[in-house]
């Protein structure tokens, strides 16, 4: 029996869901971390590019699917692909979308239960005691943090248990409700950071570093690598905002929604970027392509500055919500799937999706150092992808979502009908005077741009 659809109760909830699915790690440590290897400026620049002339023709590809079609991403590629050459083979699309969502939720929630951690530790005062003595606070880390599998488990299982608990309550009652208290409380505790930013000795410094752009001084390396944060800072390739679209309202505008949505993600990656950099040029802070820096340099930095135990239960306190909106939005997309496609109720989904993805990302736990076999199992023999966790990640980030992306923009711009995506876009907005545009974009330059990504791969390149 089909089950009525859920929708947002309106715009907001919408774009405060959409919006809190591509914000997570992505904005708040990697986009930082790589704009300062390739010099600030100039990456900024190409992000900000590669967002209006990817980034955004794909975002809205995706919600215009999922609204058109109203059902998961492997329902949605049925449908649309039943009557276009290459017909049910389409699904293919949807499938590697909910696989997407499985795999990296399952290691992505082990990574996000590191903030719980790091919020009891801040509560009990005992951090900052660790990060006045970097020794300390890297050996509790790596070897009595990370090295326990149990404890890693542990946060891995509660962070999922948030997560179910979420989605369980369907669209409005769970997801959008999460958002709606989330995404006010992580603008504030960003705001109040980037206004303490202000105040530090290399504020005026990161200023300059962030907004002057010397375009020599960055490589083909550095462009690549703009393009990729911009297409997988927005949550694009996995179904995440096609499945989120499917439950959007007919009255609302997909163009207005997907600037709005895409603006909301570049802001806040760069109030980190103001952030970070005021914080590195503050204490001559060296960093590295590692998320674990998080749990390890950078406290010993916080803890310096005037309030500094404030600041850092702040700040895991922000990273914590950042990822909650995103593990939210990736099991959404694997329990729709259920939904729709098996015609399980949302609580047996739900439970069941999120059980399973706990009990996978288990695994992902033991693979930092608990277990021996599952720490240095290397399928792919690469030396960058050891471990069950770095494999994983490996394959999303490299394979599952660009190959996915290009996927629906090649189905979009050339097998999808014209009129029917104008028709669809059109809804709800009233006439887009940038459909030429928006088509030529889908059409010719987002599958090139992505298609290099997946060149750059297959030569040896990989995004981390």
């Amino acid at each position: 029996m089909t089950q009525p659809r859920g929708q947002w109760s309106g715009k907001l909830g919408f774009i405060l869901a959409a919006a809190g699915s591509a914000i997570g790690l992505g904005n708040l440590w990697k986009f930082p971390y790589m704009a300062y290897e390739n010099q600030g400026g100039a990456f900024v620049l190409i992000y900000i590019a590669a967002v209006l002339t990817v980034g955004i023709p794909i975002m809205m590809a995706e919600i215009l699917l999922g609204r058109r079609f109203q059902s998961s991403p492997v329902g949605t590629f049925m449908k649309a692909g039943a009557d276009r050459p290459g017909g049910k083979l389409w699904a293919g699309v949807g499938f590697l979308g909910v696989l997407a969502g499985f795999v990296i939720l399952s290691y992505y929630s082990v990574v996000a239960g590191w903030t719980l951690h790091y919020i009891l530790l801040a509560l009990k005062g005992q951090l900052g005691e660790l990060a006045r003595q970097p020794e300390l606070l890297q050996d509790h880390f790596v070897n009595g943090f990370l090295a326990n599998g149990w404890q890693q488990s542990a946060y891995h299982l509660t962070f999922m248990a948030l997560t179910t608990g979420a989605v369980f309550f369907g669209v409005k009652g769970g997801i959008e409700r999460v958002a709606r208290y989330l995404m006010p409380l992580l603008f504030t505790i960003l705001i109040v950071l980037v206004i303490y930013a202000t105040t530090t000795p290399g504020f005026d410094r990161a200023m300059s570093f962030l907004f002057r752009a010397d375009f020599m001084a960055i490589d083909r390396y550095g462009f690549l690598e703009a393009i990729g944060q911009a297409f997988f800072s927005l949550s694009l390739g996995m179904g995440a905002m096609l499945t989120y679209g499917s439950y959007m309202n007919r009255a609302n505008s997909i163009p207005r929604s997907t600037l709005q949505i895409c603006g909301l993600d570049t802001l806040i990656g760069l109030a980190a970027c103001v952030i970070m950099f005021s914080i590195i040029f503050s204490f001559d802070m060296q960093i590295q392509k590692s998320s674990t820096i998080l749990f390890t340099t950078l406290p010993t930095v916080l803890v310096q500055l005037p309030g500094g135990n404030i600041v850092n239960g702040l700040f895991y306190l922000l990273i914590a919500f950042a990822a909650l909106t995103s593990t939210i939005s990736l099991l959404e997309v694997v329990s729709s799937f259920a939904i729709d496609e098996l015609r399980w109720s949302r609580r047996r989904a739900t439970l069941t999706m999120g059980s399973a993805i706990a009990v996978f990302g288990v695994l992902n736990a033991w693979s930092l150092g608990g277990s021996q076999a599952l720490s240095t199992v290397n399928p792919l023999g690469r030396s960058s992808t050891q471990g069950l966790f770095g494999t994983l990640d490996y394959l999303a980030a490299n394979w599952f979502l660009p190959v996915g992306g290009l996927l629906i923009a090649l189905f979009v711009g050339w097998f999808f009908r014209r009129g029917d995506a104008f028709a669809e876009l059109t809804e709800g907005h009233g006439e887009v005077r940038g459909f030429g545009l928006w088509r030529f974009l889908i059409r010719f330059v987002a599958p090139i741009v992505v298609g290099a990504i997946i060149v750059s791969v297959i030569l040896g390149y990989e995004y981390q």
